[in-house]
């Protein structure tokens, strides 16, 4: 077996002290624009290590910035602090004492690595430039990326290029995945009301039923994806809700139906949300009822550019080597707010192997109450943070 390179080596030797720190995020977790206290421990760590910190950034994110010598490039490394409403059932010594809400995404293991990695590179500045470490807010679904870039955060922080990464179970522990281009899908929330005329239900001529019209709405709507979308692409339309009235002998007034989209070409997604919209709405003329589409947020197509996708890569397999680097890996269907940063700078978003979901028993997949993130991840991520910062800002 071949010798640990020397950051793992570093990593590895400060390990338990960034156990613990991941381990008390963990029993308090915060949910998205509400990461007071995970925000105050970040600040205040990085504040003691010698970054300029800069808070209040959309809402509770805030930046670490280091500057050495006279180099001009600048690099931005971002974690996410926010936790999900979910009821923790790991019975670990440090599971959540807030009910109804834990790490169930690996955020704080997140966080972890970025601080461990600052205080290395803090004790150890071989670099010359600025650094801007992201810690960013409410990532679940809340669009924090886009809130702190709209709170100036380019502009206050210029970036030549943002690097990201993610746990993910079942792959080993401790290997990287990367891919060049579409790494993470689109997501679009969709609501769909359908405005019918209420009636008895022995009378339905009388009436018109968004039931019926809502019914033909679902089964149209799988249409698109079969025929208006190139077989070689990948786009998902899932109606994951469809609620209408309460009494079996009455015909509603209106129906609701709730959609989740998912795609990973632009192209695809921009033509996947027309579609869904000229077919609702022709569909509800042939039915007789009014039809209006909402959307109600998501998040764009989460794509890698290839220089920074390769220069990563780079990185992962001088640090791990070839055996632990899965160089092209398929995309993958969920979704996440980094898009919008790499929508506006170059970079690269990551995956490393959670294996089993923590421990060695099953595979248990994010955003599951017995989840957990792998501590022995925390000096891998770390040693691959400040090892992609010296190479970055040499």
């Amino acid at each position: 077996m071949s010798a640990l390179h020397p950051q793992l080596q570093a990593q590895h030797a400060q390990a338990d002290e960034f156990i613990g720190v991941r381990r008390d995020i963990h029993r308090h977790p915060e949910l998205g624009y509400k990461e007071f206290r995970t925000s105050d421990l970040v600040a205040d760590k990085l504040t003691a290590w010698g970054y300029e910190v800069t808070r209040g950034i959309g809402g509770t994110g805030l930046v670490g910035q280091l500057k050495r010598g006279t180099g001009t490039k600048r690099l931005g490394l971002r974690a996410e602090m926010d936790a999900l409403p979910i009821q923790e059932t790991t019975g670990l010594d440090w599971t959540s004492q807030h009910a109804g809400c834990m790490h169930a995404c690996g955020h704080d293991g997140h966080t972890t690595m970025l601080l461990a990695a600052a205080k290395k590179i803090a004790e150890n500045p071989q670099f010359n430039g600025t650094l801007n470490l992201i810690f960013q807010p409410a990532e679940e679904g809340l669009a924090g990326a886009r809130r702190m870039m709209d709170d100036g955060l380019f502009e206050r922080f210029p970036c030549d290029a943002v690097f990201a990464m993610h746990n993910m179970p079942g792959h080993p522990q401790g290997h990287m995945l990367f891919r060049d281009g579409a790494m993470m899908a689109s997501s679009d929330n969709l609501d769909i009301l359908v405005e019918g005329r209420g009636g008895h239900g022995a009378m339905p001529h009388e009436a018109a039923d968004p039931v019926v019209a809502g019914s033909a709405i679902v089964m149209g709507l799988q249409s698109i994806v079969a025929r208006n979308v190139d077989p070689k692409q990948v786009a998902v339309i899932t109606v994951g809700a469809f609620q209408a009235g309460e009494a079996r002998n009455v015909i509603a007034h209106t129906a609701t139906l709730r959609l989740s989209v998912r795609t990973l070409d632009r192209e695809v997604r921009s033509t996947v949300l027309q579609r869904i919209q000229a077919l609702t709405e022709a569909t509800a003329v042939a039915y007789g009822v009014k039809a209006t589409v909402t959307r109600v947020g998501g998040y764009p197509v989460l794509v890698n550019t290839p220089a920074e996708a390769e220069f990563a890569r780079q990185v992962a397999l001088e640090l791990l080597g070839e055996d632990a680097v899965v160089p092209h890996a398929a995309p993958i269907t969920a979704s996440e707010d980094f898009a919008y940063m790499l929508e506006e700078v170059p970079g690269n978003y990551a995956f490393i192997g959670n294996g089993g979901g923590g421990g060695d028993g099953p595979i248990c997949m994010v955003h599951n109450p017995g989840y957990d993130f792998n501590d022995a991840n925390v000096p891998v991520g770390a040693a691959y943070w400040v090892l992609l910062t010296e190479r970055y800002l040499r």
